[in-house]
């Protein structure tokens, strides 16, 4: 049995609640749905998470509490609570350079200017921890990058998002079940 810590990163508070910088704790949310399970807080540290048993593997899904660009102090209290190495830990963040609704999973590479992945990666010391970007864009020409992460999506716009959350979350169980190539190759293909 292998354990395995899912985060979905956000910003808190109701203000932010359906904005594209959201797109993390949205698939968060989606994953929790498809488990059956519900968020709780976890004193520790600042975060809602929950735990669920998955293909006989423990689960964890973290919603860090903190602002985006510090959702790795979360992050790391949680892994190093509960021992999860890296490369059993997966990010779901928003991504503004993918078209909105795309999917992409990476086993590593830099934060490609997503704070809170930015923090994650100074945090855990590494750049090798296994993500999937959630498209939320194209970005248009008259909005600032962080006037448009923290905009709120149209009706129309979360039609276009609702199956890109669930096959965010579709990459984390597979992630959990399979290893991390079969669930970038699924994840990857759509």
């Amino acid at each position: 049995m292998k354990t395995f810590l899912i985060i979905g990163l956000g910003n808190p508070g109701r203000q932010y609640a359906d904005t594209r910088h959201n797109a993390g704790f949205m698939a968060a949310d989606a994953l929790a749905a498809q488990l059956g399970a519900a968020f709780a807080p976890w004193a520790k540290a600042g975060a809602d998470y929950l735990k669920a048993v998955y293909e006989g593997n423990t689960l964890y899904v973290l919603k860090p509490n903190t602002f985006m660009n510090l959702s790795g102090t979360a992050a790391a209290a949680f892994a190093n609570f509960y021992k999860i190495p890296p490369q059993n830990i997966l990010v779901i963040f928003d991504d503004m350079s993918l078209p909105l609704g795309a999917v992409r999973m990476r086993g590593g590479g830099s934060a490609g200017g997503q704070n809170g992945m930015k923090n994650i990666i100074e945090l855990f010391g590494t750049q090798d921890i296994p993500r999937v970007r959630i498209g939320t864009g194209p970005r248009p020409d008259f909005f600032e990058g962080r006037d448009f992460v923290l905009s709120k999506f149209s009706a129309a716009e979360r039609e276009i998002l609702k199956p890109a959350l669930a096959r965010a979350a579709a990459s984390a169980l597979d992630f959990a079940a399979s290893g991390l190539d079969i669930a970038m190759n699924r994840a990857n293909a759509g």
